[in-house]
């Protein structure tokens, strides 16, 4: 494995990989992935973070890779945990129901920055676990009841965490047009989004100059 993660760990039931910087971190962020993906889909960004002096920490949400147990009504609580493990100020950076999860984290952790790319709803993901076309283990009652309670919209209207909005607007998954209603009813003072002509729902995750994007918009954030 290129540049290797310093750590690897299991906390609360939840596996994890922490990346550390030469000499003193600038903050921290955690990384959260998309349904049925894993921690290594994301090691990429956490690599180019610790290259930006940052700690950063990629986990598997319960029921997906070297996590135990089934995906619920944890997940708040879940990032929080993670959160331990880095410094402040803090950021969070999610992928499709991981931007879901990383935006309604953020108030309740008070976090500094998000960065949510192409963000599911609480409608798409329902539609999903109702359909039974999720491939990870997950407890359908507790999950269920954690959607149902958690409208994104309504979060984002609340929140006063500088957010950065990425989305392809090929996105077959997810529509370019949730992240501009998301957009648009956010009231925090700095708030920025990127949609991208063309692509598709994985596409911007990995994209290097998207990535740099990003942890500038962190940098902003922390230090103005």
């Amino acid at each position: 494995m290129p540049d290797p993660p310093a750590e690897l760990g299991e906390r609360g039931g939840l596996a994890y990989a922490l990346f550390r910087p030469e000499g003193e971190p600038r903050g921290g962020v955690v990384i959260l992935h998309g349904a049925g993906s894993c921690k290594e889909s994301h090691f990429d960004f956490a690599r180019a973070a610790r290259a930006a002096g940052l700690v950063a920490v990629a986990f598997d949400q319960r029921g997906h890779g070297e996590s135990g147990g089934a995906l619920d009504g944890r997940m708040l609580e879940d990032v929080a945990t993670m959160a331990e493990l880095v410094p402040r100020p803090l950021a969070l950076r999610g992928s499709s129901m991981g931007g879901y999860v990383a935006l309604l984290a953020a108030g309740r952790l008070d976090a500094d920055a998000v960065v949510a790319i192409c963000p599911a709803g609480a409608e798409l993901l329902l539609r999903g676990l109702r359909a039974r076309s999720f491939e990870f283990r997950f407890d359908e009652r507790s999950l269920e009841g954690f959607l149902l309670e958690h409208d994104l919209l309504t979060a984002v209207e609340d929140l006063r965490t500088p957010m950065l909005l990425l989305h392809a607007e090929g996105d077959e998954q997810v529509p370019v047009e949730d992240s501009v209603a998301l957009h648009r009813a956010a009231r925090m003072e700095r708030k920025r989004l990127i949609a991208l002509p063309g692509g598709h729902h994985r596409s911007i995750q990995h994209d290097a100059e998207l990535q740099g994007e990003s942890l500038r918009f962190v940098e902003k954030a922390f230090y103005g």
